[in-house]
Formats: structure tokens, sequence, C-alpha cells
């Protein structure tokens, strides 16, 4: 049996899409399959009808697509038949990366690899390649995840595959996306786009990539755009009956209508994606669309509905929940507890996302947990157990600012050093030409001695000149490509130290409360008086106008009077608004600069549709895009 893309490995193509049945249609054709097996004797139809039966299993009941992956192992290794023993390992990784156990998965993926290239089976090799790439991105390894993406793509476009090569585009895109490089994300989308464009086969592949447009334009705020982008995709999951997608579609459209301010709008749009995932006994998008409904309700002050939503989420089974999304559903159910005034259970909720986050490492929602227990325990009154949290809460976030500056600067000494070996290369080649222009002359020398000295002498002189401006030339573009090295380095070196200082004085300001503390607790009469002006003073740190001031002053110096330019454009833009395009000016994330100023990610997204809309931008210009050519 021949590997074929369309057939073996359709199921574990990273942007995969199938409609699931009604549990019972699954069941029945479980049954066919299965019958069909037990009377089959080739092996090459055996492990094709093994196959069915696991890619009929393996987002509904995953133990028992893990069954059928096991006894295509046993009889492929029995009968020593590679395609089956490398489809068996394939899925295996597969079956790790569903229940997200990545280590387990990345072990049999390179398993299918190795197996893959001792026997020469191109197609084993591609996607075991495609899968590796997902397991990384999903451990966080981007660029290990693009590298092997774009390998694999490269791979496909050498086929002629051009189905594949477009889907692998929109692949090694999303690696960007997830790595916080909207420009190279969506640079990759619309070429996955333009390819795909050209193809009817799988209409459902074109569907994912403007789907993840939109979810690009809703990060950036360019909320009506993405809109259009989750209609465009929704229309065509709903034509071919892809459930699973739609169903997450109508989320990614309620979420918009959310950070649009208009909840209402925004649960009907769950509750579509919620009669999906009901209808069709899918679990993990029935516990999404019950959670954003909850979390609307909660947002709109109906706490009784918030509740009896977030409680019915969570009480699905955990294993179909990743830990963040616990995480967020069990401080957003504590804090409608807290909401109503029923304190104990909320922090016993507010506790259990706590210990959660905490052994996930999950750093910024665990920041969110703490903020909301924190506030629970000040409207108990038990002042001094908010305190605590607060302090946590500011300690994580100032680890969470210095980790995240030392990704920076070694992403900049990776870019510096990518950019030293591409200049060694154009020197080398340089340096190649002027040996082929020096050998040229030798040649043209000889020729020229035969045919008389003064010729010679003439075209010789000719020759050494142009050879001299040659090199005076090339000497003179190195200069200039050096100079503009040196001033890249100047320029990251001014954006560090900015964010440096800005650090030092949070740091300070941390070590002056904590002595103001010891006072007050040295002297008890004066802790609830100074309590709510210290709690206030905490969440006002972390933009405080001083720490503002200076980092506007070195940006700048840098970005050549951005605030000016902005003013320019609009005058009546507030502080606040010319801080937010500042940091948007630095490439940071939404959830970047959340935590520098200490509120929701979902606050900025609306700060940042305001803030085009105030520009006066049309809805096609990308704000970030905007900001840099300021």
């Amino acid at each position: 049996m021949l590997f074929t893309v369309a057939k073996n490995f359709s199921l574990l193509i990273i942007t995969l899409s199938s409609s699931f049945l009604a549990n019972a249609q699954i069941e029945k054709r479980g049954d066919s399959l299965l019958s069909l097996y037990s009377t089959s004797e080739k092996i090459e139809t055996r492990v094709t009808l093994l196959e069915s039966l696991i890619d009929n299993y393996i987002y509904n009941d995953t133990e028992v697509a893990k069954s059928y992956i096991q006894e295509l192992m046993t009889i492929s290794q029995k009968s020593n038949y590679a395609e089956g023993v490398i489809l068996g390992q394939l899925n295996l990784g597969y079956y790790y990366y569903t229940i997200e156990k990545m280590d387990s998965a990345y072990y049999h993926l390179n398993r299918t690899l190795e197996i893959a290239k001792e026997k020469n089976k191109k197609i084993g090799v591609v996607d075991a390649l495609s899968n590796l790439s997902l397991v990384q991105g999903h451990k966080g390894q981007y660029e290990e995840a693009i590298r092997l993406m774009d390998s694999v793509a490269q791979l496909y476009l050498d086929k002629g595959d051009y189905l594949n090569y477009g889907v692998s585009i929109n692949n090694s895109a999303a690696h960007y996306y997830d790595k916080g490089d909207y420009l190279k994300a969506m640079q990759g989308y619309r070429k996955a786009l333009k390819i795909l464009d050209t193809i009817t086969r799988e209409p459902y592949r074109k569907a994912d990539i403007l789907r993840n447009i939109g979810k690009l334009n809703t990060r950036q705020g360019n909320l009506d755009q993405a809109l259009k982008y989750f209609e465009l995709a929704l229309e065509t999951y709903l034509e071919i009956e892809d459930h699973v997608y739609a169903a997450s579609t109508y989320s990614d459209i309620g979420a918009v209508h959310s950070d649009l301010d208009d909840e209402i709008r925004a649960i009907e749009f769950y509750k579509k994606g919620l009669e999906i995932g009901e209808s069709s006994n899918n679990e993990s998008v029935a516990i999404i669309s019950l959670g954003n409904i909850g979390i609307a309700y909660k947002n709109l002050g109906n706490y009784d509905l918030a509740i009896e939503n977030l409680k019915r989420c969570l009480s699905y089974d955990r294993d179909e929940l990743s830990d963040i999304n616990e995480v967020i559903y069990l401080y957003h159910l504590g804090n409608s507890f807290t909401y109503i005034k029923e304190y104990e259970i909320a922090e016993s909720y507010l506790n259990e996302a706590i210990v959660l986050a905490t052994k996930g490492e999950i750093g910024n929602e665990l920041l969110n947990a703490l903020d909301y227990r924190a506030y629970n325990f000040e409207q108990k009154g038990a002042l001094g157990f908010a305190l605590v949290d607060l302090k946590k809460s500011q300690i994580i976030r100032d680890s969470l600012f210095s980790l995240e500056n030392a990704k920076q600067i070694s992403e900049l000494q990776t870019a510096y050093e990518t950019e030293k070996k591409e200049a060694a290369i154009a020197l080398q080649k340089e340096e190649i030409n002027t040996l082929n222009e020096k050998a040229k002359v030798d040649t043209l020398t000889k020729g020229l001695y035969a045919g008389g000295m003064f010729s010679f002498v003439a075209v010789s002189g000719l020759l050494f000149f142009g050879f001299r401006q040659r090199i005076k030339k090339n000497r003179i573009a190195r200069e200039k490509q050096e100079e503009i090295y040196k001033q890249e380095i100047e320029h990251k070196k001014k954006e560090l130290a900015s964010q440096t200082l800005h650090l030092v004085q949070k740091n300070t300001f941390i070590q002056e409360l904590m002595d103001n503390l010891e006072n007050i607790k040295n002297s008890p009469e004066k802790f609830k008086m100074e309590f709510r002006r210290i709690v206030m003073l905490l969440k006002k740190e972390n933009a405080s106008d001083k720490d503002w001031e200076v980092f506007k002053t070195y940006f700048a110096e840098v970005h050549n009077d951005f605030d000016q330019k902005l003013k320019t454009l609009y005058a009546d833009i507030s502080e606040k608004e010319i801080r937010l395009a500042a940091f948007l000016r630095m490439n940071l994330t939404t959830k970047e600069i959340a935590a520098t100023l200490n509120v929701l990610p979902d606050s900025i997204l609306k700060s940042k549709y305001r803030l085009k809309k105030k520009l006066g931008l049309d809805k096609e210009v990308d704000l970030t895009t905007f900001l840099n050519t300021l």
C-alpha cells in the first residue's frame, strides 16, 4: 500500500476540520467498519480499515481510538508491514497530542520520522515533520515549529502538491501568530489564501485561513474586519456541515461583539455554538460556549445566570478542558459569587483557580485569579489577606515583565547574529567576485602582452583603475551597511534601556512599599486607615506618571517625536491614548500591554478599537501598521 496524503494521513494535518456526526451515527459507522475488518485478510486492507476506525473515534472517544492504534501497530509489526508501522506511530503521536501529553507525542512522532527515513517513505517523513511542528508550537518553541513547517511546505511545493503547500503556509503563519509576529502571520495567511483560491478541493481549508485572519484582526482591534472574515468562514463551514468549526466560529463572532460592548448580541452567537455542541455530543465545544455565555452574563451584571452557566461548564469532564480555560472559568465563577456576597463560596473557587494556575505556571491568568481573590478578601473585610494577594500579584507581574525583557534580549541577539552571518556571506560573495575580476584581468593581460606593450599598458591601466574603483565601491557599501547595523543596535539599546529603567524604578518602589508595610505592622491601629491608600498605590504603580514620563522621553528619542505626530493628527488625543499607541508602536501584544497597565486584555482591545476610530482610520487599515509609519 502506498502512502497518500489525502487518505492515510489526512487526519494528522494541523488544520484538520472534520464534520462530527451524532453519537449514534459514529457508533453505526464504527460497527460497519469493524464488521469489514473482521472479515478482511489482506494486511493493506486491514490497516486501511483500522485507520478509518481511528479517524472515526479520535475526536469523540480517544481511548477507543487508542485501542485501534494499538491493534494497527500489533498486526503491522507481526506482518513486518513498514507502512502500517509508520502509520501506527504517527497516529500514536497524534493521540498523545490530542490528550496534551506533549513529551509522549514528540517521542512517537520522532520515531515515525526515523522509521520513515529508514524505509525511504517520503510521505511519512512529511507528515511526521508536520506534526512535530504542531507539537513544538504547542510547547512554545515557535522558531523550531516554523522551521519544520517551512521545510514541509517546500517538500509539498517540490512535489507540485499545491493544496498541502497552501495548508502548510497557513500553519506556519499560525505559528507566527502565536509567537506575536502579526505582520509575518498576515503575510502568510494572505499567501496561503491566494494559493487555495485556485483550488476547489477541501473548501474547509480556505475557511480555516479566513478564520485565522479573523482572529488576527480581532487581536489587533480591527473588529469590523474580524467579523467580515469570520462570517465568510462560517458560511463555508455551514455549507459543508462542518459542525465543530461552525460552532467555534460562532464563539469567535460572539467574542467580537463582546469586544464591541454588545454582550446581548454576543450571547446570541455563543448559544448557537452551544446548540451545535450539545446536538453533536461534542463536549469541548459545549464547554467553551457555556464558559463564554457565563462570562458575558457576568459582564452584564446578571450574576445568577453567570453562575448557572459557569457551573454547567465546569460540570463536564475536566479532561475536555485545557488548564488555561479551566483557570479562567473558575476565577470568573468565584468573582461572580463575590458580587452576590457569597464570599466563602467565592474563595473556594478562586483558591482552586490559583492552585491550578500555579501548578501549570499560567502566569497571566494567575495574576487575574489573585486580583479577584484580593477583591473578595477586601469585600469581606479580610484586609490583611487582600494585601498579601496584591503583593503576590505584583511580584508575579514584575517577574513576567523581567522574563519578557529577557526574551526580547534573546530574540535581539539571535537577530543580530543572523544579520552578521548574512553580512559575512555577502562579503564572501563580493570577495569571490573580486577574485574573478582579478582573474579576468590576468587573462586579458597575457593576451594584450602578445599584441604589443603599448596596448597592454593602456588597457591594463584602465582595467586596474576599474578594478580599484570596484574595490572602493564595495568598501563604501560595506561601511554603509556596518553603519546601519551600528545604528540599529544603538536603537535597540535605547529601547532596552527604557524598559530596564522602568523595571528598576518599579523594584525600588516595591522595596519602599515593603518598608512602609513593616512600619504599619508595628502600629496596628494605622492598618485599616492606610490599607485602601496602599491598594490604590499598588494599582497605580504599574503605569505611574513618573515612569511614563521617563519612558516617553526615551521613546521620543528613538521614534522621532511620536507623540507630537499623533497630536498633529488629532489634537484632542488623550495621554492614555498616546500611551497605548506608544506600546503598540513597540510591538507589544495585547496581553503585554494589559499586564503593564494592570487591566484585563479585553479592556485593551476595546481601547484599540476606540483609538482607531478617533484617528479616523478606515476599516481595512491596520492600527499597528499605521502607527509604525509615524
